[in-house]
């Protein structure tokens, strides 16, 4: 199949085109570092031209913090809804919507949000669609996987609060086969979370990161959340990912039934033990 793939240098797109490539489809790369920016592809017009004889379009640009040159409203919201609307407009009928775990009616930050409104376009569209709604994604390559990694590295931790926010890491090659399934699957117009096993405290998060790495016990040290917001107030221009609203999702808890996923798999997915 020919299929278009946006965010091809990315996390997910890098791991997502190899196999794509790996199975035989033909890929049509959407990125930046391919000489294609999407800051530019905000009508449908635009985006006729990338959509020739295209049999499926998988969207999976995503920036978890904002700069000048790439703001959530014009790659997570503007591009992919002009996207989706060529695709309706020229005949494309299988849409891939990578968007968020989180970008739901219950959805309150500007990521959650700029995710959300380009789904809610999707839904509305005659086309094949499926919306995945990946948790925090693990593995190689993975900035914020990374992050974690750094964090649990300290001989010293600091834990939110004292680390009981739930979350639910799913490792990339499950996200990825996900994906792969949902090139044939049937029904369509469905959305999947796509979560690991089974939940887990960022304290156990952490701690199995360190342990992965032939790590000694470390101390962690609480840090009330309205200090440790403080202190991303000041910090994020250095640091990105640690921004407030990165740390407001992350309060918030981020997890998901895994059954949907299990039964599309036919399998569950890796355990936070099992990931690589």
């Amino acid at each position: 199949m020919r299929i278009l793939l946006t965010g091809s240098s990315g996390f997910i797109g890098r791991h997502l085109h190899t196999a794509l490539v790996a199975a035989g489809h033909h890929v049509i790369p959407i990125a930046r570092r391919a000489g294609v920016d999407m800051n530019q592809l905000l009508t449908p017009d635009a985006w006729l031209a990338y959509l020739a004889k295209v049999d499926v379009v998988i969207n999976s640009v995503g920036i978890i913090t904002e700069t000048q040159a790439q703001t959530f409203a014009k790659l997570h919201t503007r591009a992919p809804i002009a996207l989706f609307q060529a695709a309706q407009q020229i005949g494309v009928k299988r849409v891939i919507q990578i968007s968020a775990l989180g970008a739901d009616a219950q959805a309150v930050s500007p990521y959650h949000l700029s995710k959300k409104a380009a789904d809610d376009v999707l839904l509305t569209l005659d086309l094949d669609w499926f919306i995945l709604r990946p948790s925090l994604v693990y593995g190689e390559g993975g900035s914020s996987a990374a992050f974690f990694k750094r964090v649990a590295s300290l001989p010293l931790i600091p834990l939110l609060d004292q680390g009981q926010q739930h979350i639910q890491p799913v490792h990339i090659s499950d996200v990825v086969a996900t994906i792969m399934q949902a090139l044939h699957a049937t029904p369509t117009q469905r959305y999947i979370e796509v979560v690991g096993a089974y939940p887990v405290t960022l304290k156990q998060w952490l701690q199995q990161l360190r342990e992965a790495m032939g790590k000694a016990n470390a101390v962690y040290v609480p840090v009330p959340y309205p200090l440790i917001k403080g202190i991303a107030q000041l910090l994020h221009p250095l640091l990105p990912l640690f921004h407030p609203d990165n740390l407001r999702m992350l309060q918030a808890g981020n997890t998901a039934d895994v059954q949907a996923l299990a039964e599309f798999l036919g399998r569950l997915p890796l355990s936070v033990e099992q990931m690589p």
